[in-house]
């Protein structure tokens, strides 16, 4: 038989679209609208239902930007329709091509009783099922109008709330009552599976042509002039295609359903309340009509949310989760981005999110869960297996521009050592429709094929898109058994890693961090947003610190509450589109504000502790919350200043400057620096040894200013091209704005298209750092700003500080897993050197680094350290970054990373000075510069206990000795939920421990809870 399968395919397109899907609702009949425009922000129920309504009709106009429109329909059920299936269609006015990205809404029962949410792909509401006819139809319900925001690169000013006053967006569709003909939808279902799967066959596959065949009989089946009296009939044509089993060999596919909820985006916070309420609203729907869907959700801050502005709704889900059925994953406070949080962030995250599913819920989560996020720390691995975790999911990785990540399920080893089992979903989508296209690529793309047969696919609308629809599960029920297909099965994430796990015994070992090769210029967008959580996160360690010790000192109560609120606000931010800057303006505005409420809050609570510390008198108490010395000063405690001090000339030598035609010379017998008249660093030696470090012939400080445009998605990409374009910034004025015997100041200004930079370098007696503190007026679009130190040591790798402990990089380009690797996140520091002799980059609120190597005037090769200040993103946000910014740099020549170490956290960590009577022992003390103390407060059950985590630093391993001021009745090891593991550490101090032994591995986190 001559091949038609281009005539059938366009017969079953048309049809499709002209009379079978029209005639899934076969009748309709009006309904009665009217509309309220709710003024100014989002309102309740009650106040909605109180307001007075007026007429609307299909066509209206409505919505001004992030405005919500209530709408009060009502009607009745025709009385010829008794015994039907009846639904009312509700189009707000939907683009169906964009769900989760515009209008959406939550309907209401006329009593307040939570229906469903609305969105392009699930117009429908319920109302009888049958019919009775004549019977009520009342829904009210919240729309809201949020703008289409541009994707990817559009500049648009919807993003900022000021845009909340400005035209209406949407036109009302129609609102109608339909029947619903369940064999029609059914049909429908039937064909799409089978045509999608047909696409997916070879041309020579026999099973293609028995679908078209069936295909076109059921077409010839189909009445045109009576579709839902035919559609049974039609449906018998395709029974033989759709009951044929799939080949033992068939992929297996744990389809899990589920709605990828940015907590902000396009969209600010208080919309992803509502995106949360009206998609969990459609899933507890479908959960109530599908035994077999499972629905995972991520994100313990979300259902928290629902408990405290949906508490019916949040009943609903509870009873689901009671039941297995609805899922909390992921174990996280929020999917939060993995590289810019501190490392005790990172620990609160997984310590929040599994508290709150545990005391709600009585889950332990398994897995963590965090499909989108933008690369992963190589820390990440331990402390999941820290918090009682096993299993880890990601999807972002496919999205990398030039290596093919190679496995989708792997052991992920951590900088430690520990191994968490991964799974990478091949479907490369963490928002399936089910589509037999997606089906098919996670069958095709699967790495470890032959070795293992499992993958995850995450199915759902996500943003407030609705999440999965009633089409979605047609087709995994379709697709469970189906020759062609790979086998899909409904499950929950757990189920499919213990499968995964057990038929996979022994994956491949991926080892060191998950870098996502796109997505690298979130390590500078939105600096005060970085700024702002970089604050909290050492006012927070402070916060605890001297609560805790004022606490267990009798002096003070102990903030719990607090400490507990602004924890969660601070881990709320690190969501991995606001920490990374990824948001709208309104976000990043909004983020900004709740920073500068944090901190404030933050230093009153560590204000009262130093206080209460100090006790009275007139004698200034000098603090050091930092875990190393200084100065005099104890680590995690306080001394008193002292009475006389001497002149800085008579313990260090006196800091020299001297102006000449080479520009200005810096001395202070530990390092010598001369700054040109161009406001760059022509030398720079370090007089402990006699080297010079800046290389011959290159200068550091320098400025440079490039292009930024990338190819899309502003906010979230640099891309390498940039490079090719470079300004670099001459100073209009370089002067001696200081010199004293303590400390000598050079004053440089710079003035590039609109804005303007003042640098202030400052050598300070007997100190081997430079200081560089940077002020800039920032008027750019479309720039990135660079800050660049040539060193003269050949070095091959660098070394960046990530969460507990530090990772290598090369510096080299020998492959194209490197080359990918041009920008790089570190915190606190970055470090270069070679055998015997580093250098170190210091920085106080700035994560982008770049480091690559150069050569001298002598040819011979040298490495460049680059640190990223400031970029000028259009899209989302087309003011990003506009005005005034601070940073704060130290260059640390003859830098180890033990230097390094210990002078990030001081520089992180200021001394505080407060007037008082006492000097402060250390609540705990370690006796090993590598073992460093990064967090001490109070047990978070309220039970008075002390915990005490730190780690292993320097990256080798270390015995130490942790000294308590307050002996303790037990010292036992505790998990980052603060529960006691494995076997209490060795301790001394006769009935009462005062002393703890302790041997860490490379990185190693360890947790010490001390009870009395």
């Amino acid at each position: 038989m001559h091949d038609d399968h281009v005539l059938v395919e366009r017969r079953l397109r048309r049809l499709l679209a002209e009379r079978i899907r029209p005639a899934v609702h076969s009748a309709t009949s009006a309904l009665t609208v009217h509309v309220w425009h709710a003024p100014g922000e989002p309102v309740p129920f009650t106040e909605a239902a109180a307001a007075a309504y007026a007429p609307a009709a299909a066509g209206d106009r409505w919505g001004a930007p992030w405005g919500t429109a209530w709408w009060r329909i009502t009607g009745e059920v025709p009385a010829d329709w008794a015994g039907r299936e009846v639904e009312a269609l509700v189009d707000l006015g939907f683009d169906a091509d964009r769900p989760g990205f515009q209008c959406e809404g939550l309907a209401y029962a006329l009593d307040g009783q939570i229906v469903k949410g609305l969105h392009p792909r699930s117009g429908h509401l319920p109302v009888a099922r049958p019919a009775r006819g004549g019977e009520p139809v009342g829904f009210l319900v919240e729309a809201a109008a949020n703008p289409l925001i541009g994707l990817p690169w559009g500049r648009t000013d919807l993003g900022d709330r000021a845009t909340a006053g400005a035209e209406p967006l949407y036109r009302l569709g129609r609102i109608e009552l339909a029947v619903f003909e369940r064999q029609v939808w059914e049909l429908v279902q039937d064909l799409e599976v089978l045509s999608q799967l047909m696409a997916e066959l070879s041309p020579h596959d026999a099973r293609r042509f028995e679908i078209l065949r069936a295909i076109e009989r059921s077409l010839d089946a189909t009445d045109l002039s009576d579709v839902p009296g035919s559609a049974g009939a039609a449906r018998e044509q395709l029974a033989d295609v759709l009951t044929r089993p799939a080949h033992a060999s068939a992929h297996r596919i744990s389809a899990v359903g589920h709605a990828h909820i940015d907590t902000a985006w396009l969209w600010p916070l208080r919309e992803t309340v509502r995106k949360v309420a009206r998609t969990t609203a459609n899933v507890t729907a479908l959960l109530a009509e599908h035994d077999d869907f499972r629905y995972a959700m991520s994100q313990a801050q979300q259902l928290a949310w629902m408990k405290e502005h949906q508490p019916q709704l949040y009943a609903r889900i509870s009873e689901h989760i009671a039941a297995g059925r609805f899922v909390p994953v992921g174990g996280m406070w929020v999917e939060s981005d993995t590289n810019l949080p501190g490392g005790e962030s990172l620990a609160r995250q997984l310590v929040h999110g599994k508290r709150f599913y545990a005391d709600e819920f009585g889950i332990d989560t398994q897995e963590v869960w965090l499909p989108d996020s933008f690369g992963y720390s190589a820390a990440l691995p331990q402390l999941i297996r820290l918090a009682g975790a096993r299993w880890f999911l990601t999807q972002k990785l496919s999205w990398n521009q030039t290596n093919r990540f190679p496995h989708h399920t792997f052991d992920w080893e951590g900088v430690d050592g520990s191994r968490v089992f991964t799974h990478f979903p091949p479907v490369d989508t963490y928002n399936s429709e089910l589509s037999a296209a997606e089906l098919a690529h996670a069958a095709r793309n699967f790495a470890e094929k032959g070795r293992a047969t499992h993958s995850l696919v995450p199915f759902g609308w996500g943003d407030g898109g609705g999440g999965p629809t009633r089409e979605m599960i047609a087709r995994a029920r379709r697709t469970a058994d189906l020759e062609g297909s790979p086998r899909v099965t409904m499950r929950s994430p757990a189920e499919f890693f213990r499968a995964a796990e057990a038929e996979y015994p022994h994956p491949p070992v991926w080892a060191g961090e998950l870098y996502l090769e796109f997505h690298r210029g979130t390590y500078t967008s939105q600096a005060r947003t970085k700024r702002g959580n970089r604050r909290s996160e050492h006012l927070l360690r402070e916060a605890e610190l001297w609560a805790g010790t004022a606490a267990v000192a009798g002096l003070a109560e102990y903030p719990y509450d607090a400490l507990d609120r602004l924890w969660k606000t601070v881990l709320l931010h690190q969501f991995h589109d606001i920490l990374p800057g990824s948001s709208i303006a309104w976000v990043h505005q909004e983020a900004e504000q709740t920073y500068a409420r944090v901190c404030a809050e933050l230093e009153g609570i560590v204000d009262g502790a130093l206080r209460a510390l100090a006790g009275p008198g007139g004698t200034p108490v000098l603090f050091n919350a930092a875990p190393h010395a200084r100065d005099g000063l104890p680590a995690l405690g306080a001394a008193l200043a002292p009475g006389s001090r001497p002149a800085k000339g008579e313990t260090d030598p006196p800091v020299t400057a001297v102006a000449g035609e080479d520009g200005i010379v810096l001395d202070n017998g530990v390092l010598r620096v001369t700054v040109g008249r161009t406001g760059l660093i022509s030398s720079l030696v370090d007089l402990r040894v006699g080297r010079e470090v800046v290389p011959d012939g290159l200068a550091a400080n320098l400025v440079q200013l490039h292009p930024d445009v990338p190819h899309a998605w502003d906010a979230w990409e640099i891309d390498s091209y940039y490079r090719n374009t470079a300004a670099e910034l001459p100073a209009e004025e370089v002067r001696l704005e200081a010199a004293t015997p303590d400390e000598c100041r050079v004053r440089v200004v710079r003035r590039f298209g609109g804005s303007e930079m003042v640098q202030r370098l400052r050598l300070a007696a007997g100190r081997g750092a430079l200081d560089i503190d940077t002020d800039v007026s920032w008027h750019e679009s479309e720039k990135i700003l660079k800050l660049a130190f040539p060193v003269d040591v050949l070095a091959d790798h660098s070394s960046s500080e990530i969460q507990y402990g530090h990772v290598k990089r090369p510096t080299h380009t020998n492959t194209s897993w490197d080359a990918a690797r041009f920008e790089v996140c570190a915190h606190r520091w970055l470090h270069v050197g070679e055998p015997g002799y580093g250098v170190a980059l210091l920085n106080d609120a700035t994560y982008g680094h770049e480091v690559s190597r150069v050569r001298d005037r002598q040819g011979r090769t040298a490495t460049m350290v680059r640190v990223s200040l400031l970029r000028a993103a259009r899209f989302p946000d087309p003011g990003t970054d506009q005005g005034a910014h601070s940073f704060r740099h130290v260059l640390l020549p003859g830098a180890g990373i033990a230097d390094a170490v210990r002078d990030g956290y001081h520089l992180n960590l200021p001394v505080r000075r407060v007037v008082g009577g006492r000097a402060v022992a250390p609540l705990v003390a370690v006796d090993h510069d590598g073992v460093v103390v990064e967090a001490v407060k109070l047990a978070d059950d309220r039970s008075g206990d002390v915990v005490v985590r730190l780690y292993e630093a320097h990256g080798g391993q270390a015995a130490a000795r942790l000294t308590v001021a307050v002996p303790y009745a037990t010292a036992r090891l505790a998990d980052l939920l603060e529960n006691p593991v494995g076997d209490a550490p060795p301790s001394h101090g006769g009935p009462e421990v005062s002393r703890v032994d302790l041997r860490l591995r490379p990185f190693q986190i360890l947790t010490i809870r001390l009870s009395r």
